[in-house]
């Protein structure tokens, strides 16, 4: 299966890429490593939360909404379309992120704008489309798969994040005990370029099996 960075060079990435890229006013190459950083993060934090019997039940039960079935997958072009990003979509993001990162998105933002090089208005959009996003790749996997259980979740979110979990649960860690100082969020950020080449395998193979042609 291909990486992430080879599903957004496939005709659903460049789609997400190009539609992004435009309705926020980013350069496509850095809404590109925008959105290569925000899913793992995003993945990572929901392994966290769905690492309790509460927290996956909570996941299986969101997951089961006929909003997150896979169909924003198809309904891309829409959702970036026209003369501004759909709204149902937007908000939906944003109770995504308030709830996987515990009310710290901000942190968050920050360190996929100083990561990428684009502003943190932009950078809190993209992660407000990549939420919804990444639900609908867990939402169809758990319908293809037939997850329905506790370790089956968790074993469906690490097999996304693959050989990246340990280190994505790491700086979800770090992102979401950051005091607002600057600090933490500027070596976050330095380790998120370092990480930018890693291994297609992991969340990246699995979006791009879902994505990919």
């Amino acid at each position: 299966m291909s990486g992430i960075l080879d599903l957004l060079n496939s005709d659903l990435g460049k789609t997400l890429i190009s539609g992004a890229s435009k309705q926020f006013g980013e350069d496509e190459g850095k809404t590109t490593s925008a959105l290569s950083t925000a899913l793992p993060l995003i993945l990572g934090a929901m392994k966290n939360n769905a690492s309790t019997s509460e927290g996956a039940s909570g996941l299986l039960s969101a997951l089961g909404d006929s909003k997150h079935s896979g169909g924003i997958l198809d309904n891309l072009g829409s959702v970036l379309g026209g003369s501004g990003v759909d709204e149902d979509v937007l908000s939906d993001g944003a109770g995504i992120l308030s709830h996987v990162f515990n009310g710290k998105e901000e942190n968050v933002a920050q360190a996929v704008s100083k990561s990428s090089g684009i502003d943190l208005s932009s950078a809190m959009n993209i992660l407000k489309v990549a939420g919804p996003l990444v639900m609908g790749a867990l939402g169809k996997e758990t319908r293809e798969q037939d997850v329905s259980d506790e370790n089956g979740i968790g074993n469906l979110l690490s097999g996304m994040l693959g050989g990246e979990s340990s280190s994505q649960q790491s700086l979800v860690n770090q992102l979401l005990d950051a005091d607002g100082d600057g600090s933490v969020i500027d070596d976050v950020a330095g380790m998120l370029l370092g990480g930018s080449s890693k291994d297609k395998s992991g969340l990246g193979g699995m979006l791009g099996g879902l994505f990919g042609k």
